[in-house]
């Protein structure tokens, strides 16, 4: 599998898909289809904005691709060694003069709390809170190399909980970075969906608790096991409307009809699988459905991004459109680190 990712440079292809996307969809967040079309045209023709600027889901993914970096040049990527630098990439992205890009709620409350290093990173999370933030941002972690299964599980589990810790936003993020690494490992799109039940079925009541400590015990569940099976479940729903759409597909039809608006996680998840799926062998159209959608468009269209990109390489995406997104050298150095 290793040569296939090699071979399509899969983080590369993933990474820029992801901030195409959210370039594309941040003009069109907070606005109906019909508006959309009134304004843009056709969707099908949709053009990059000029400058092609990004919002806060691509600063998280370079924060936390950073983070992880820093990580894992120290050794062994566990929950200790993690959490700090990503701890602090965030606290960097919360203070930064870029961070204006109408970033969600709980991200700063988050990390605003973050930024006391002696409070354990679980009383900061938000653990009511199971938003997109959680999972728009957990891309790298599907395109690291070298991690076993117990790994990137975890990692992705703490690196939402680090700011959203509803067990449905944990649950969204392992679920999203496993789509990503199935898809980069050369995985069929017909077969995605399956695989992605299969996979929240194994792990419906496993708790990481390496990796995420007593944060259970920061909601009502009688367990961990309890706690965890409520956000599966909740993904496991989500993919049975994703399954339910893609078996009488519409390509015409706003996507968030189908599979939600993509404020919360696991909708966010589902309605990019959907605009990805619908068109697996044509990114860029994936890509302009997904800005051309009702909810959470900027998310939405990350997440296809990211998908598409994954399992083609950067060769889905124009080189024009590529060339001038917001924050390209970042982008393509952290690819290029994980494709080789």
């Amino acid at each position: 599998m290793t040569t296939t990712v090699l071979a399509k440079r899969a983080a590369t292809g993933s990474l820029l898909g992801l901030a195409l996307g959210d370039a594309l969809g941040f003009p069109t967040e907070f606005h109906d289809v019909p508006s959309i079309l009134a304004t843009f045209g056709p969707w099908r023709r949709m053009e990059l904005p000029r400058p092609a600027i990004v919002t806060d889901d691509t600063q998280m993914t370079l924060a936390l691709g950073r983070g992880l970096r820093t990580a894992m040049d120290r050794g062994l990527l566990g929950p200790e060694r993690m959490e700090r630098p990503v701890r602090e990439e965030f606290v960097d992205w919360y203070q930064s003069p870029q961070n204006n890009r109408a970033p969600g709620r709980t991200c700063l409350v988050a990390c605003n709390l973050l930024k006391d290093e002696r409070r354990p990173w679980q009383d900061a999370s938000q653990v009511h809170s199971k938003g997109c933030g959680a999972n728009m941002r957990v891309a790298p972690l599907g395109l690291v190399t070298g991690l076993s299964n117990e790994q990137r599980a975890g990692a992705a589990q703490l690196q939402a909980g680090l700011t959203h810790g509803h067990p449905t936003a944990l649950a969204a993020s392992d679920l999203t970075a496993h789509a990503i690494r199935l898809l980069a490992q050369g995985a069929d799109p017909k077969g995605l969906v399956a695989l992605l039940r299969s996979y929240a079925h194994d792990n419906r009541t496993r708790y990481h608790e390496r990796w995420l400590g007593d944060l259970w015990r920061y909601s009502q569940d009688s367990s961990p096991e309890a706690f965890i099976a409520r956000g599966w479940d909740e993904c496991l729903n989500a993919l049975d409307r994703l399954q339910q759409a893609l078996s009488h597909p519409s390509p015409e039809t706003d996507p968030c009809l189908a599979t939600g608006e993509g404020w919360i996680a696991e909708e966010a998840l589902a309605t990019g699988l959907l605009c990805f799926l619908l068109f697996a062998d044509e990114p860029v159209t994936a890509l302009r459905r997904a800005a051309c959608t009702s909810g959470d468009s900027d998310s939405v269209a990350c997440l296809t991004g990211a998908f598409a990109g994954a399992y083609l390489g950067p060769a889905a995406w124009p080189t024009e459109w590529a060339d001038r997104i917001e924050y390209q050298s970042d982008l393509v150095s952290l690819g290029a680190l994980w494709d080789a």
